[in-house]
């Protein structure tokens, strides 16, 4: 079952983040990843939460995942980020919800 990161992100500094995208773009790839979300464009439907951008790269599991945010490369990238934004990210495991057919999963 995949697994996905979801990253909220406020970036601070546009050249420094280019250059980072440039480095951890290839590396995230790599890893199996693949955005399915990489948006400034969010509306917020209950409370207060606006993301200034909002990614949600997703994994052929939850384990690649993880494999690949603790890989020397990628955490090799982590300050570049951290220097041109700020922001929270999480992982999460794939959900089928309670009658949900478990063949939709991809």
């Amino acid at each position: 079952m995949p697994g996905y990161m979801i990253f909220e992100i406020d970036i601070t500094d546009r050249a420094a983040w280019d250059a980072y995208r440039e480095v951890a773009g290839p590396v995230m790839a790599q890893g199996g990843g693949r955005f399915l979300i990489n948006s400034t464009e969010a509306e917020p439907l209950e409370g207060d939460w606006t993301p200034p951008t909002i990614s949600v790269v997703e994994f052929p599991s939850i384990e690649a995942a993880r494999a690949f945010y603790n890989s020397p490369a990628y955490q090799a990238t982590i300050p570049m980020r951290q220097r041109a934004s700020r922001g929270r990210g999480i992982l999460v495991d794939w959900f089928t919800a309670p009658g949900a057919a478990k063949e939709n999963a991809t």
